[in-house]
């Protein structure tokens, strides 16, 4: 006969305290969740969608604030959001099944797919394009330079391509370095279409989102359609909000419209293997450097550590929606957050989340969650004017310049500003956003001043210090006016006028910043860098501009 073990009245009521005691731990880490999400958690604003993962199940899912500011509908985990590039894995993940079906390799020449490509020095690979060792330009960027505007005009399919054929360089050489571009994703895009004989959408349904139950995720490519239950995006404006909607058709970087609950099925993928272990064990692969230097860039996914623990992650933004998908695969561990608001950052937000739950898992000696206050370092006024001027970034073509404020030194990288303080004589530090920057001033061979800024995410730039600039007249000024056009740029036409003592940019899509002179022949204005060109006679040729992942494109006076 079986044998029962009977729980003694003492044991019994034991037993029910530990599982009270264990709901309450739960319950007081879900309150310290929902504090994290109090500011937008109200009827007057939009805020987001969170799913918390443990074990294979969602042990915690909420809405906070609105999903419809118009219609007064309440955010919930069931609303549908555009993930950004959270997107890319999944792109990856399409390709991925396409080489592993012999149907394609990863070491492919992309002009093999995509023969409107420019002929490059070096041949481009899909590998370069997975993990964004491409040096492609930005064609995000490229089209906003060209004069499309994001918030207003409908770039197609074939005018993405066009801008990205006209490229008549790249911003480093094929596998020499690592800088995130969305021109690789979309090149992926359409090389799963042109290899598959079907949309991405349609590959992906059939392949990765109906086989994992994923009913309420797609691919858009029309913005036209309707998507039942979707959130809508806002960005603020003034004391409210104003819609922020994309009416982009390019999938590839992009594009993916889902939901918490459906990206918790995905995230379990990685552990039950529905579409074989092979395929999900594939997109953890991370890139190699020509130089054999591994990088954290996997397969749309970032494979790296947090306090000591694996991650793999993801984040997206694009108009008025942001996400981030952080998994811990040790602890079996994730948060899915998706917001439609494009000031909220669900990036940090995971974070505070896992400190919350996975406390007592962080190894010691770890960098702590966040950073803590910065203890000064106590320095002179003449080793701060020292380091001030503007400096430029060789590889974009990227300006910082450092001044003086109360006594401490002030930084301005493009239309960021953040004020220093020095941990050391070389060493300056600052808090945005929750992230640190650090900046260390250096020599180089030739005794010149130099910045190095780094963040916490690992991203680093070198700056070299420039000459001073003398004031310009207005006469020296007016040698700048003119028309000039990019051939790179669908043969878009700048147009450089004197208004008052500055230079102003006359375009379909301007700066709204009037052009700040940073060295001999160099400005900067909203973001976008200027290097005028002079031929022999030492007159006005045209000029490189730099924005971002797009540099030195070329623009002839006409």
């Amino acid at each position: 006969m079986p044998r029962f073990r009977v729980l003694r009245p003492a044991s019994f009521i034991f037993c029910w305290l530990l599982i009270l005691l264990s709901l309450s731990l739960a319950d007081e880490k879900t309150k310290e969740v929902d504090k994290l999400f109090a500011p937008w958690d109200k009827t007057d604003s939009p805020g987001a969608a969170l799913a918390i993962i443990k074990d294979g199940r969602i042990i915690y899912e909420r809405g906070y604030g609105m999903a419809k500011l118009e219609d007064g509908l309440v955010m919930t985990p069931s609303k549908v959001f555009d993930i950004g590039s959270v997107s890319k894995q999944f792109t990856a993940a399409c390709v991925a099944l396409l080489a592993l079906r012999g149907k394609l390799s990863l070491d492919d020449d992309v002009r093999k797919y995509i023969p409107e490509l420019p002929a490059y020095e070096r041949p481009l690979i899909i590998r370069h394009l997975l993990h964004h060792t491409s040096g492609l330009r930005d064609y995000n960027v490229l089209l906003s330079l060209a004069g499309f505007r994001p918030d207003a005009d409908c770039p197609t399919v074939e005018e993405a391509l066009a801008v990205i054929c006209r490229q008549k360089r790249l911003n480093y050489p094929p596998g020499e370095e690592y800088s995130y571009t969305n021109t690789g994703y979309f090149l992926l895009g359409l090389i799963g279409e042109r290899v598959s004989g079907l949309t991405l959408n349609q590959f992906a349904q059939e392949n990765i989102f109906r086989p994992l139950g994923m009913k309420n995720t797609l691919f858009q490519d029309d913005h036209t359609q309707i998507i039942k239950n979707r959130a809508s995006g806002y960005s603020p404006k003034g004391d409210g909000f104003r819609l922020d909607l994309s009416n982009w058709d390019e999938v590839g970087d992009g594009n993916v419209y889902t939901t918490v609950e459906d990206l918790y099925l995905w995230d379990q993928a990685f552990y039950n293997f529905p579409l074989g272990r092979e395929l999900m064990d594939s997109l953890h692969t991370q890139g190699t450097l020509n130089n054999g230097q591994k990088i954290d860039y996997a397969f749309g996914l970032v494979v790296s550590n947090y306090r000591g623990l694996r991650t793999v992650s993801h984040r997206g933004a694009w108009a008025g929606y942001r996400a981030n998908l952080l998994r811990f695969p040790d602890q079996k561990f994730s948060v899915v957050c998706l917001s439609n608001l494009s000031t909220f950052d669900p990036a940090a937000i995971s974070s505070k989340i896992a400190d919350i739950y996975l406390a007592d898992y962080f190894k010691e000696g770890a960098p702590q969650a966040r950073p803590q206050e910065i203890k000064p370092f106590p320095l002179p006024e003449k080793l701060l004017l020292e380091k001030s001027g503007n400096y430029k970034e060789a590889k974009f073509g990227m300006w910082l310049n450092i001044s003086i404020e109360k006594e401490k030194l002030k930084a301005r990288l493009g239309r960021q500003e953040f004020l220093l303080t020095p941990v050391s004589e070389t060493t300056f530090q600052a808090i945005i956003n929750d992230s640190s920057v650090t900046l260390i001033f250096s020599k180089d061979e030739k005794g010149r001043l130099r910045a190095e800024v780094s963040r916490r995410e690992g991203e680093k730039l070198v700056f070299a210090k420039a000459a001073p600039l003398p004031s310009l007249s207005v006469a020296a000024l007016k040698e700048y006016e003119g028309f000039y056009q990019s051939e790179e740029l669908l043969g878009a036409v700048y147009q450089v006028v004197l208004d008052k003592d500055k230079l102003r940019i006359k375009f379909r899509n301007p700066p709204e910043e009037l052009l700040q002179p940073m060295a001999p022949d160099e400005f900067t204005a909203g973001g976008l860098n200027f290097t005028f060109l002079r031929g022999k006679n030492k007159k006005i040729t045209g000029f490189a501009l730099s924005a971002g992942r797009a540099a030195n494109i070329i623009f002839v006076r006409k």
